[in-house]
This record gives C-alpha cells, sequence and structure tokens, in this order.
C-alpha cells in the first residue's frame, strides 16, 4: 500500500490520534474511508469508459477499413467476360461449327 509499511503506519495513527483527539478520529476516519470509496468508484467508472471508447474507435476503423476494401474491389463487367467466353469457344470448335448458345437461337440473322 504506498509503500508504506506497518511500523509507519502506527505512527502515522498514533499522531493523527494526538493531534486530532479521539472524539473526531473515527468521524474522519470514516469520512476518509467513503472518499477514498468514491474516489475508487470513478476511477474504475473513468477506466471502463476509456476502454469502452477505445473498443468502439477500434470497431470503427476495422468498418471502415472494410468498407474502403469492399470498394477497391473492382467491379465484374459481365459484358466484357461473356465477350471473351463467347472469343474463347469460337476458338475452341472446329471451324465448321458453331457454338452451341449460337446453334439455339443466338444467331437471329437467319430467322427472318
Amino acid at each position: 500500500m504506498f509503500g508504506i509499511g506497518m511500523p509507519e503506519l502506527i505512527v502515522i495513527l498514533v499522531i493523527a490520534l494526538i493531534v486530532i483527539g479521539p472524539q473526531k478520529l473515527p468521524d474522519i476516519a470514516r469520512s476518509l474511508g467513503k472518499g477514498l470509496a468514491e474516489f475508487k468508484r470513478a476511477s474504475d467508472d473513468f477506466q471502463r469508459n476509456l476502454s469502452e471508447e477505445v473498443r468502439n474507435l477500434d470497431e470503427k476503423e476495422k468498418a471502415e477499413k472494410e468498407s474502403q476494401a469492399a470498394d477497391a474491389t473492382p467491379e465484374r463487367d459481365l459484358a466484357a467476360e461473356v465477350k471473351a467466353y463467347e472469343e474463347q469457344a469460337a476458338v475452341e470448335t472446329p471451324e465448321g461449327k458453331k457454338p452451341e448458345a449460337q446453334q439455339q437461337g443466338g444467331d437471329q440473322s437467319k430467322t427472318v
């Protein structure tokens, strides 16, 4: 306790008893105990609020990073993907045959 040993504490209590007197010493000790208890509650409350705010800030920073990461992901260009797929399918099929998508109605120029 604050680097004060038992002999030092006894000396402090004897001096307090001499200076304050035996009638007021219990009242002063009681008010001192209440003050220390209130100080401990206030410091615990402060520490709890501080750790809660730090946790909230960490969560907010994490959400911002996730938001930035989501914004940074490129959007898929479906038209370009379909075109690339069709070109790949045209290359892979023999020259005389059309890909299945065009045989099933993809080529509308002959239907009129």
